[in-house]
């Protein structure tokens, strides 16, 4: 029986993971973007999200598409980052959940870091010994767009913290989670929380979702963060939100475009906190892609049902 072949975009920690996991396995290495070909006995193609902004030749559907390819796993939860062509053909899966958990402790951290007024409340010389009051997280009501496995990890975790949580959602399914008040609308749920977290895809219509109005509805001081995609925000609104102080605070893990341009206004506004779309990245998220991906492998080779198999008409 000839030996697996995967043909793999990771970086190559990633693929060493892979190659522990798999030893009998060959793992072939191949460049970012639209591969130019695989050989025909290649079945499976791990691929990485493709760079942003890059030439157009890196998006051009190769010639013989898809080989001989019959699975894609995807190395991104959300889609917008492949060509529409990398869905004709191989059943496509994608890493949704993967990064849940490390997403939402990256939520947690700035909700704390803004409450408790860090780093400025550490002091290095007694001059500066002042005492300030400092806010609670319990209480408090965190809004959540998007209740996926990210928005799940984020309210599972707020709810531990005796904080109130409202979400909205593209279905009108239950929760998976009890204590979860529903938003009727983005706007309602702006004016009726303190603190905003955004983790929808990125879809024609999330497109700047958080828009001019629904800014203008938002509670006094409210939290702003974003670690769904930077296209939800219509930046120049969140600017002017946060100029007309609007806004107490604006964390961004994601922007649009990312990076923002050099000088953007919002790298140096003083209530705009930027991350390089690094919330989810840690030792974590490796070990839990190499897993979903031997899982997906086992149900293909198995004709069991696979996880989070994409529609790209749903974006996800």
């Amino acid at each position: 029986m000839p030996p697996l072949v995967v043909a793999s975009q990771l970086a190559e920690n990633m693929n060493r993971l892979l190659q522990e996991r798999l030893p009998d396995a060959r793992i072939l290495r191949v460049p970012i973007g639209a591969p130019a070909s695989l050989p025909p006995d290649v079945p499976y193609l791990y691929a990485h999200a493709f760079p942003r902004n890059a030439a157009p030749e890196v998006y051009a559907r190769p010639a013989g598409w898809p080989f001989g390819l019959k699975w894609v796993q995807l190395s991104s939860a959300g889609i917008d980052a492949y060509p529409r062509w990398i869905f004709d053909g191989p059943v496509v899966t994608n890493a949704r959940g993967v990064g849940a958990e490390p997403i939402a402790e990256y939520v947690l951290a700035v909700l704390f870091e803004h409450a408790k007024r860090l780093p400025a409340l550490w002091v290095n010389d007694p001059g500066h010994w002042k005492q300030r009051s400092l806010t609670m997280l319990r209480d408090s009501t965190l809004g959540i767009v998007g209740m996926g496995p990210i928005g799940n990890a984020i309210a599972r975790k707020a709810l531990a913290l005796d904080m109130k949580v409202m979400a909205m959602r593209r279905s009108d399914a239950p929760f998976a989670l009890p204590g979860i008040t529903r938003a009727p609308d983005l706007g309602t749920l702006f004016e009726r929380c303190d603190a905003v977290v955004l983790a929808a895809p990125s879809t024609p219509e999330t497109r700047h979702m958080v828009n001019a109005d629904v800014l203008a509805r938002a509670k006094p001081r409210l939290h702003l963060i974003n670690i769904g995609r930077g296209a939800l925000i219509d930046h120049d609104a969140l600017l002017a939100a946060v100029e007309r102080d609007g806004l107490g605070r604006a964390t961004l893990d994601v922007t649009d475009p990312e990076p923002l341009p050099a000088g953007h206004p919002l790298y140096a506004h003083p209530k705009v906190r930027i991350s390089p779309h690094t919330s989810a990245i840690s030792t974590y998220i490796q070990h839990a892609m190499i897993d979903k991906f031997l899982r997906n492998l086992r149900a293909f080779e198995t004709g069991a049902p696979m996880e989070d198999v994409v529609d790209p008409d749903a974006a996800y």
